[in-house]
Protein backbone atom coordinates (compact mmCIF):
# COMPACT_ATOMS: atom_id res chain seq x y z
CA UNK A 1 0.00 0.00 0.00
CA UNK A 2 1.83 3.21 -0.93
CA UNK A 3 1.57 5.39 1.90
CA UNK A 4 -0.43 8.96 1.45
CA UNK A 5 1.69 11.81 2.74
CA UNK A 6 0.27 14.52 0.82
CA UNK A 7 0.06 17.82 2.78
CA UNK A 8 2.44 16.44 5.16
CA UNK A 9 5.98 17.85 5.92
CA UNK A 10 8.73 16.97 8.53
CA UNK A 11 10.70 19.13 10.57
CA UNK A 12 14.02 17.26 12.10
CA UNK A 13 15.73 19.50 15.24
CA UNK A 14 19.62 19.32 14.73
CA UNK A 15 20.36 22.13 16.25
CA UNK A 16 21.87 21.54 19.94
CA UNK A 17 25.32 21.14 21.01
CA UNK A 18 24.97 18.17 22.65
CA UNK A 19 27.04 19.42 25.90
CA UNK A 20 26.01 16.99 28.30
CA UNK A 21 27.66 14.20 25.77
CA UNK A 22 30.95 16.02 25.53
CA UNK A 23 30.47 15.48 21.81
CA UNK A 24 28.29 15.89 18.53
CA UNK A 25 25.48 13.26 18.62
CA UNK A 26 24.99 14.14 15.27
CA UNK A 27 28.20 12.92 14.62
CA UNK A 28 27.90 9.58 16.51
CA UNK A 29 28.18 6.52 14.47
CA UNK A 30 24.93 4.58 14.58
CA UNK A 31 24.66 1.20 11.99
CA UNK A 32 27.65 2.48 10.43
CA UNK A 33 26.42 6.10 9.40
CA UNK A 34 26.37 9.79 11.68
CA UNK A 35 23.35 9.71 13.66
CA UNK A 36 22.37 12.76 11.73
CA UNK A 37 22.05 11.46 8.10
CA UNK A 38 20.61 8.07 9.52
CA UNK A 39 17.83 10.12 11.15
CA UNK A 40 17.62 12.20 7.55
CA UNK A 41 17.39 9.22 5.81
CA UNK A 42 14.81 7.64 7.77
CA UNK A 43 12.32 10.77 7.33
CA UNK A 44 13.23 10.55 3.55
CA UNK A 45 12.00 6.89 3.40
CA UNK A 46 8.71 8.45 4.09
CA UNK A 47 8.67 9.93 0.90
CA UNK A 48 6.95 13.36 2.53
CA UNK A 49 6.51 16.35 0.69
CA UNK A 50 9.31 18.35 2.08
CA UNK A 51 12.07 17.96 5.00
CA UNK A 52 13.90 20.52 6.79
CA UNK A 53 16.69 19.70 9.26
CA UNK A 54 17.59 22.82 11.65
CA UNK A 55 21.20 23.30 12.31
CA UNK A 56 23.20 25.43 15.01
CA UNK A 57 25.73 24.32 16.73
CA UNK A 58 28.95 23.12 14.63
CA UNK A 59 26.46 23.85 11.53
CA UNK A 60 29.10 23.74 8.95
CA UNK A 61 30.09 20.47 10.31
CA UNK A 62 26.70 18.94 10.83
CA UNK A 63 25.56 20.48 7.30
CA UNK A 64 28.45 18.46 5.19
CA UNK A 65 27.20 15.21 6.50
CA UNK A 66 23.49 15.86 4.54
CA UNK A 67 24.43 18.53 2.55
CA UNK A 68 23.34 16.43 -1.08
CA UNK A 69 20.13 15.08 0.27
CA UNK A 70 17.44 16.60 -1.06
CA UNK A 71 16.47 18.08 2.19
CA UNK A 72 16.17 21.84 3.02
CA UNK A 73 19.06 23.03 5.85
CA UNK A 74 18.08 25.68 8.04
CA UNK A 75 20.64 27.40 10.14
CA UNK A 76 19.52 29.11 13.65
CA UNK A 77 22.04 31.46 14.96
CA UNK A 78 20.25 31.32 18.17
CA UNK A 79 20.32 27.32 19.10
CA UNK A 80 22.00 28.00 22.61
CA UNK A 81 18.29 29.68 23.38
CA UNK A 82 16.69 26.15 23.55
CA UNK A 83 14.72 23.91 21.25
CA UNK A 84 11.67 25.72 21.01
CA UNK A 85 13.96 28.36 19.16
CA UNK A 86 15.08 25.64 17.01
CA UNK A 87 11.30 24.84 16.50
CA UNK A 88 10.44 27.95 15.55
CA UNK A 89 12.44 29.18 13.28
CA UNK A 90 12.03 25.60 11.08
CA UNK A 91 8.58 26.22 11.11
CA UNK A 92 8.72 29.27 10.06
CA UNK A 93 10.25 27.93 7.25
CA UNK A 94 7.97 25.43 6.19
CA UNK A 95 4.86 27.89 6.51
CA UNK A 96 5.31 30.24 3.69
CA UNK A 97 2.28 31.88 2.28
CA UNK A 98 2.12 29.26 -0.49
CA UNK A 99 2.37 26.43 1.49
CA UNK A 100 -0.59 23.76 1.51
CA UNK A 101 1.13 21.75 4.17
CA UNK A 102 -2.09 20.12 6.75
CA UNK A 103 0.55 19.28 8.92
CA UNK A 104 3.77 18.52 10.36
CA UNK A 105 5.87 15.75 12.05
CA UNK A 106 8.01 16.99 14.55
CA UNK A 107 11.42 14.94 14.90
CA UNK A 108 14.85 15.16 16.61
CA UNK A 109 18.03 13.33 15.69
CA UNK A 110 19.35 12.01 18.89
CA UNK A 111 17.05 8.83 18.92
CA UNK A 112 18.70 5.89 17.40
CA UNK A 113 16.08 3.22 17.49
CA UNK A 114 13.93 5.08 15.30
CA UNK A 115 12.49 4.37 11.94
CA UNK A 116 10.85 5.46 8.64
CA UNK A 117 8.10 2.74 9.73
CA UNK A 118 7.42 4.45 13.00
CA UNK A 119 7.07 7.59 11.05
CA UNK A 120 4.46 5.79 8.82
CA UNK A 121 2.95 4.82 11.49
CA UNK A 122 2.49 8.15 13.01
CA UNK A 123 1.35 9.29 9.47
CA UNK A 124 -1.57 6.80 9.05
CA UNK A 125 -2.67 7.03 11.75
CA UNK A 126 -3.55 10.85 10.88
CA UNK A 127 -4.59 10.13 7.28
CA UNK A 128 -7.01 7.92 9.48
CA UNK A 129 -8.22 9.28 12.21
CA UNK A 130 -7.33 13.41 11.80
CA UNK A 131 -6.18 13.42 14.76
CA UNK A 132 -4.59 16.97 16.16
CA UNK A 133 -1.74 15.21 17.51
CA UNK A 134 -0.18 12.16 16.68
CA UNK A 135 2.24 11.19 19.33
CA UNK A 136 4.92 8.33 20.13
CA UNK A 137 4.03 6.40 23.45
CA UNK A 138 7.07 5.54 25.30
CA UNK A 139 8.32 5.25 29.00
CA UNK A 140 4.80 5.86 30.01
CA UNK A 141 4.71 8.96 28.54
CA UNK A 142 4.32 11.09 25.41
CA UNK A 143 6.50 12.15 23.04
CA UNK A 144 8.53 13.25 19.60
CA UNK A 145 8.24 12.30 16.99
CA UNK A 146 4.98 13.77 17.08
CA UNK A 147 2.78 15.10 14.75
CA UNK A 148 1.32 18.30 14.81
CA UNK A 149 -2.35 19.11 12.83
CA UNK A 150 -1.94 22.95 10.97
CA UNK A 151 -4.71 24.22 13.44
CA UNK A 152 -1.81 23.68 16.59
CA UNK A 153 0.98 26.03 14.00
CA UNK A 154 -0.11 29.16 16.24
CA UNK A 155 0.74 27.30 19.35
CA UNK A 156 3.70 26.15 18.27
CA UNK A 157 4.87 29.40 17.30
CA UNK A 158 4.10 31.02 20.50
CA UNK A 159 6.88 28.45 22.37
CA UNK A 160 8.89 29.77 24.99
CA UNK A 161 12.54 29.67 23.48
CA UNK A 162 13.46 26.98 25.97
CA UNK A 163 10.50 24.42 25.66
CA UNK A 164 9.85 21.97 23.09
CA UNK A 165 6.94 20.08 20.94
CA UNK A 166 5.99 18.23 24.01
CA UNK A 167 4.98 21.53 26.28
CA UNK A 168 1.88 21.59 23.73
CA UNK A 169 1.08 17.65 23.67
CA UNK A 170 1.13 17.77 27.70
CA UNK A 171 -1.31 20.85 27.87
CA UNK A 172 -3.62 19.84 24.71
CA UNK A 173 -6.76 18.75 25.82
CA UNK A 174 -8.32 18.14 21.99
CA UNK A 175 -7.68 15.12 20.15
CA UNK A 176 -4.30 13.15 20.28
CA UNK A 177 -3.34 9.98 19.06
CA UNK A 178 -0.84 7.88 20.33
CA UNK A 179 1.69 5.21 18.20
CA UNK A 180 3.51 2.94 20.49
CA UNK A 181 7.83 3.56 19.76
CA UNK A 182 9.74 0.70 21.28
CA UNK A 183 13.03 2.08 22.82
CA UNK A 184 11.72 5.61 22.35
CA UNK A 185 13.04 7.05 25.39
CA UNK A 186 16.88 6.15 24.71
CA UNK A 187 18.31 9.34 23.28
CA UNK A 188 22.16 10.27 23.12
CA UNK A 189 22.37 12.70 25.98
CA UNK A 190 25.10 11.66 28.04
CA UNK A 191 28.23 9.17 28.16
CA UNK A 192 26.22 6.69 29.83
CA UNK A 193 23.63 6.82 26.74
CA UNK A 194 26.00 6.70 23.96
CA UNK A 195 27.68 3.21 26.34
CA UNK A 196 24.09 1.62 26.52
CA UNK A 197 24.23 1.76 22.78
CA UNK A 198 27.49 0.01 22.01
CA UNK A 199 26.32 -2.47 24.24
CA UNK A 200 23.44 -2.64 23.13
CA UNK A 201 21.51 -2.76 26.14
Amino acid sequence: MILNTKGISILILAAGNSSRLGQSKQLISVQGKPLLLKSVQEAMDTQVEKITVVLGAQAEKHKKVIDTLPVEIVINSQWEKGMGSSLKVGLKNLTDPSSQMEAVLIMVCDQPFLTAEHLKNIITCYKKTGADIVTSFYNQTRGVPALFKSNLFPKLAQLNDAEGARKIIQTFSGFIAEIPFEKGEIDLDTPEDLKRIISGS
